[in-house]
């Protein structure tokens, strides 16, 4: 229980050095865009490739990925319908950072000290199936909500998956660890080392765009996402560690997942759609507060 409230306290201390850096003027606004790039295109895709290296994958269990997907298909019908009178701008904003789990930057290195491998490859699958929506789905469909745009929605999706390199490192190394191949040793190495930098930039990048007005209607917005997320990840946790016919490891690894907090690319994806950063990762800061409460009680439960 130490270890999980110490790496807990630490995510949270990066975030704070994030937020205290930039009001002292260490960074400006400006530098979240940077900052967002090099986690979209840098450290979170080597941190893909670093975790799926060198493990297989037994086909059956690619039902995860569903499970995975599913969750995210859900909270963003519900974000979509109770926007529904809201402004196109607030439903684009509503669905992009209420889907998607943060797996690979705060939920792995939690599954991979308490559950061992079995946890570690439902985590990895059950992220697979996020990726869809975390990595480019969600994103795409609050364009199109934005933008009003015509035109076949399902190939726009399709292109801002396949232009996103997260997505496409998820689905080779996929295709790789089904196939029982590997990359070369000096690849994954150099993965090794920029996929461990993943976790403190993401986190830095969410403390340097954190900001709120303070006006009621951000904190309106806040709670009605939080109040939605967290609602649905206890149906989704109860059903998948008590209805699920997979081992123990597997349903109390899902279970932990549930709580995972919103994905950390949302941030740099409303950055992205010009749509308000500082408001995106507050709500994926206060996210993680309340994933650490949950996923700390959820272990002591489980376990």
């Amino acid at each position: 229980m130490q270890e999980i409230l110490t790496r807990a306290g630490c995510f949270v201390a990066i975030i704070i050095i994030g937020y205290i850096l930039r009001r002292i003027g260490f960074f400006r606004e400006e530098d979240f865009k940077v900052l967002s790039k090099i986690v979209l295109k840098i450290t979170l895709p080597a941190a893909i490739i670093s975790s799926f290296s060198g493990k297989e994958i037994d086909p059956s269990m690619l039902f995860l990925c569903l499970i995975g997907m599913g969750g995210g298909l859900i909270y963003m019908g519900l974000a979509y319908l109770l926007n529904r009178r809201k402004s196109e701008e607030d439903r684009a904003f509503a669905v992009l950072n209420t889907a998607g789990y943060n797996i690979g930057n705060f939920t792995l290195p939690f599954v991979q000290s308490f559950l061992g491998p079995v946890g570690v490859i439902t985590t990895s699958l059950f992220d697979t199936g996020n990726s869809f929506i975390c990595l480019g789905g969600a994103y795409s469909v609050a364009s199109l909500i934005k933008k009003s745009s015509g035109g076949n929605p399902v190939k726009k999706i399709a292109q801002s998956l396949v232009k996103s390199l997260p997505f496409d490192c998820y689905i080779i190394m996929t295709i790789l660890s089904l196939a029982h191949l590997s990359l070369p040793s000096a690849l994954t190495s150099l993965a090794d080392i920029i996929g461990n930098a993943n976790a403190f930039m993401a986190m830095l990048m969410i403390g340097v765009g954190f900001q709120l007005s303070g006006d009621r209607e951000q904190t309106g917005m806040i709670v009605r996402i939080l109040g939605v997320r967290y609602g649905i990840a206890l149906a989704i946790a109860l059903g998948c560690f008590f209805l699920l016919p997979f081992q123990l490891e597997v349903r109390q690894a899902l279970a932990i997942l549930a709580f995972s907090p919103i994905a950390s690319a949302a941030p740099a994806f409303t950055a992205d759609m010009d749509g308000d950063v500082g408001l995106s990762s507050a709500v994926n800061s206060f996210s993680i507060v309340c994933s650490i409460v949950c996923i700390v009680i959820v272990l002591a439960i489980v376990l």
